[in-house]
């Protein structure tokens, strides 16, 4: 271990995450999840390999997003995860990693002839988004003809009827979501834009040798390889 028990006395940690598949998702595919045990994903394979190598009273649930947000930034020894540092969020918390990325990518119906060089090529295009996601946001502000919706797993559905050219998601989550929502595979994958790492954020007033321990954990779980393995386990 690389901290003793003793170091961090009753200092017990929450970690909350997201059904988020194929990064975080319950194992049974209920919509929440109390214990470590019923919770699996590309991230949170990761972050159990790191729980390995601390000496501390770890609990993970999964919730919806904005709950584990609002309950990392009330609470002290609070963490969540897989979260994009972005410059807004970056003074916000504590971070530990970088455990893997997401990759924003512009997908297509798998007949389409749709190629693109470079994302201001896609202004021509319609293109369907999740409200107030990063990625729809981002194409927002940059003029993009972006319809978003409230319920992302429609998007794929209105690729197939046409009602929109391209749809914005993750590399990995986007098949993922229109195969399991919407039974559709081989989308075209047309153009992977821009990358965000993904990460643990702490509450800011989280004990600092809990983020020390933290992040030599995580340093040890990515020299060993095991993040990489992870990765292709989940097809990255």
């Amino acid at each position: 271990m690389l901290m003793s028990a003793a170091s961090w006395a009753a200092s017990d940690v929450t970690l909350y995450t997201e059904q988020f598949p194929p990064y975080n998702m319950t194992s049974d595919g209920k919509a929440f999840a109390h214990k470590a045990e019923d919770i699996s994903g590309l991230c949170t394979d990761i972050v159990k390999q790191i729980l390995q190598h601390v000496s501390l009273d770890v609990r993970m649930k999964l919730r919806n997003w904005s709950y584990g947000m609002s309950k990392t930034k009330q609470k002290p020894n609070t963490g969540l995860f897989c979260t994009a540092k972005t410059q807004e969020r970056s003074e916000l918390f504590q971070w530990v990693g970088p455990l893997t990325e997401i990759r924003w990518t512009l997908f297509a119906r798998p007949d389409s002839s749709i190629k693109l060089d470079n994302l201001e090529a896609a202004k021509q295009y319609n293109i369907g988004g999740y409200k107030d996601d990063v990625m729809t946001t981002y194409l927002q502000d940059r003029g993009f003809k972006i319809s978003a919706l409230a319920n992302d797993s429609v998007n794929p559905k209105r690729l197939m009827l046409n009602q929109i050219d391209l749809w914005v998601a993750d590399e990995l989550s986007g098949p993922y979501v229109a195969s399991d929502s919407a039974d559709i595979d081989g989308l075209k994958n047309v153009l992977v834009f821009k990358t965000s790492p993904l990460y643990i954020a702490f509450n800011p007033k989280t004990d600092p040798q809990i983020i020390k321990g933290f992040q030599q954990a995580y340093d040890k779980v990515k020299r060993s390889g095991q993040i990489e393995v992870i990765e292709r386990t989940y097809g990255r």
